[in-house]
């Protein structure tokens, strides 16, 4: 199918709109959609979050005239069963509109043709695939995770030159810049969840919150109260999380994932971190004595909808959701400085002893980010 210049510039649109939900609509992907009657925009709409109107419903009550006849571009397939709302596609249907135009396919597999199909079968024509690349980069966390059943895992990584992330003392603030610091909490906040390791909070007492104001989201048009923060996941098998760790006093939910023999060894410290609004989960352990890392994700998709997670962690957890193959995108930050053999190393994946063990990266862009250089990197390997 070719589409008209005009039928692109209205996608555009659409998506340009969608992209104000990109934060406040998950779990559901940001739409967004427009309605033009003979090269005229007569109604527009996104969807702001989940629960309300979806974006096709937002434009149809907008609409300034009859959309009879009208052409209806939308970034993602109009949904066609019910859930928190009726169906997009029977709207669409009733409104008598003689065109729909749809960026891409609804992953979901409650949807995945069927919209399309509905509209078709009501003599709508209904043309698919006008910026489908853009549309799924926009809502890749959402369309991965409909896809194989886990959530999206970004590992966030920041080294000196020679591939150490702290001294040997631990200490590590600050290997990189303020501007990727900055961009760190951009990153943070497209997530639905961050993950770290027990060692990491020990050591570090970090926070994993995204501390952007409201006026920065607002230049950037998303649709976000600064105040929300992604869900902070712990994996702690031996339940060593102290109660006075910052993670856990600091505004949003907080989930720690442990060995299941340790829930029924440690009553009482898993009493203590409940009656602080800490949810415990039980996983089992590998042969490794770590915690399964796949049923980990899974458990995260399934019990919170987390669709896109970032880790942040040290070398032993990062290594082992690398050689897990659990990692689907790497966001490496690297300092122009020197940190000498003593500090502590970007990595551990024991078992690498020929050069044809090493683990092969796409590289997918590179970046300037004041005197750091901001990598970002897939694997070379389809998704596990």
């Amino acid at each position: 199918m070719r589409f008209s210049e005009w039928d692109e510039k209205m996608m555009r649109r659409a998506l340009s709109l969608a992209k104000q939900g990109q934060f406040s609509a998950r779990p559901n992907p940001a739409v967004g959609c427009v309605i033009t009657r003979q090269h005229r925009v007569i109604a527009e709409g996104w969807h702001q979050k989940a629960g309300e109107p979806h974006a096709e419903r937002v434009a149809l009550a907008s609409a300034s005239e009859s959309v009879k006849g009208a052409t209806v571009y939308v970034t993602l397939e109009p949904c066609s069963h019910f859930g928190r709302t009726p169906p997009c596609a029977d709207a669409l249907v009733e409104a008598s509109v003689s065109r729909v135009v749809v960026a891409m396919q609804d992953p979901n597999p409650q949807v995945s043709g069927t919209g399309i199909q509905r509209l078709r079968d009501a003599g709508i024509h209904v043309d698919v695939g006008l910026l489908a690349f853009e549309t799924e980069v926009l809502n890749k966390g959402f369309n991965f995770a409909m896809r194989h059943q886990r959530p999206l895992v970004q590992l966030k990584m920041a080294s000196s030159l020679d591939g150490r992330t702290a001294m040997a003392s631990g200490e590590s603030q600050w290997i990189t810049g303020a501007e990727s610091r900055q961009k760190v909490q951009w990153l943070r906040a497209e997530q639905d969840a961050m993950l770290t390791g027990i060692g990491t909070v020990l050591q570090d007492d970090p926070s994993l919150t995204v501390r952007l104001d409201q006026a920065s989201l607002d230049a950037q048009r998303c649709y976000r109260n600064a105040a929300h923060q992604p869900i902070r996941v712990i994996l702690d098998s031996d339940l060593q999380l102290p109660l006075t760790a910052k993670i856990i006093d600091l505004p949003g939910q907080v989930v720690v994932m442990t060995a299941e023999l340790t829930l029924t060894a440690q009553p009482q410290k898993l009493l203590q971190l409940q009656q602080k609004g800490v949810a415990v989960h039980g996983v089992a352990k590998q042969q490794t004595g770590q915690l399964d890392l796949k049923a980990v994700l899974a458990m995260l998709w399934q019990c919170y909808d987390v669709q896109r997670l970032m880790v942040e962690a040290g070398a032993t957890l990062a290594g082992a959701l690398i050689q897990a193959d659990l990692v689907d995108e790497l966001h490496l930050f690297k300092a122009p400085v020197l940190l000498g053999d003593g500090a502590r190393p970007l990595c551990f994946l024991p078992g690498l002893v020929k050069m044809a063990d090493k683990i092969q990266w796409n590289l997918q862009s590179v970046e300037m980010l004041g005197s750091d250089i901001y990598l970002q990197l897939t694997p070379n390997h389809k998704p596990q």
